[in-house]
């Protein structure tokens, strides 16, 4: 690990064709993208310049996610709105255990630690069905 460049350098990733790294980008992407597919996750929190650039129509598929390399390994911690109604240690369990596998298979990168954190719930918003067929 490089963190002079900020990139991951896959250390047994080394063939006859050259190394393979990995930039922290992508990490945030793919943590991202395994937490927000669990059930029971209702978005991911950006900050406000994530928000901004939303709004201008631009997409960023890292947002809630902080990649740390540090000098033991790399962790990541998730800030995430849940639905209203879940178990809320059930769905932090599956985000971990998600993120855990998703990075492993991809990058075949262990983390030390997928710390989650619940910043939020969000409340179903009820729709009211109106039949205007006449009989």
């Amino acid at each position: 690990m490089t963190e002079e460049n900020h990139v991951i350098d896959m250390e047994e990733q080394h063939t006859k064709l050259g190394k393979v790294e990995i930039s922290p980008e992508v990490i945030e992407v793919i943590t991202s993208i395994a937490a927000a597919e669990v059930e029971g996750v209702a978005t991911m929190r950006g900050n406000f310049a994530t928000g901004v650039a939303e709004k201008l129509g631009r997409k960023n598929h890292g947002k809630g996610v902080k990649v740390d390399l540090g000098q033991d390994g790399i962790s990541v911690d998730v800030y995430i709105i849940m639905n209203y109604g879940v178990s809320i240690p059930d769905v932090a369990k599956k985000v971990q255990d998600n993120i855990h596998q998703t990075l492993r298979t991809m990058t075949a990168i262990d983390l030390i630690a997928v710390n989650v954190h619940v910043v939020g719930i969000q409340l179903e918003t009820q729709q009211v069905v109106v039949d205007n067929t006449q009989e």
